[in-house]
């Protein structure tokens, strides 16, 4: 049965839910009254993901170590897998992700577009820094959490943003 906890966080609260033993999603949380399962605050997995998410937002890297089960189609695996492997503070284009998920399925033209549509449809957000995903110019797009959450994430892992920029159909706050 899966359950769910609800942290508050400095760019916006975050559903947590866990099938009790990984999590499978971290979900920005628009309205913190509705969780989507009961909560069950004796769930170890909750305790280790508070303390993960305390640490990165204190601007730490903290290692994983607890198990994600993110589900999705065997080619969202390949691309969520993809970035897990980017480093915290760095970035990769929608490109350079499309490139090593075709050299691993053998499909050397692999679409930036296709990997755009899977790294959109990551379920847990932050952990699986698709925040770390930006367009081949430089533009911060492409992020459901919303593009400011995605500049505060990057601000907060100290990334060089220099040669990023907000696309001009976002606003600014």
């Amino acid at each position: 049965m899966p359950y769910s906890m609800l942290y508050t966080s400095p760019v916006q609260n975050l559903e947590i839910i866990s099938d009790g033993i990984a999590i499978t999603h971290v979900l920005y949380k628009y309205n913190s009254s509705d969780l989507e399962y009961p909560t069950d605050s004796n769930l170890a997995i909750f305790g280790k993901v508070k303390q993960w998410l305390d640490d990165y937002f204190l601007g730490n890297n903290p290692t994983i170590d607890f198990p994600l089960k993110p589900q999705g189609t065997e080619f969202q695996q390949h691309v969520w897998n993809v970035l897990k492997d980017i480093n915290y503070g760095e970035f990769k284009t929608y490109g350079d992700i499309a490139k090593q998920v075709g050299k691993t399925l053998g499909k050397p033209k692999m679409s930036a577009q296709a990997v755009g549509g899977a790294v959109g449809k990551n379920p847990i957000s932050i952990i699986i820094p698709c925040h770390r995903v930006v367009g081949k110019d430089g533009s911060l797009t492409g992020y459901g959490g919303t593009i400011d959450n995605k500049i505060k994430l990057l601000e907060i892992e100290k990334a060089d943003m220099t040669n990023l920029y907000r696309p001009a159909h976002s606003t600014k706050p």
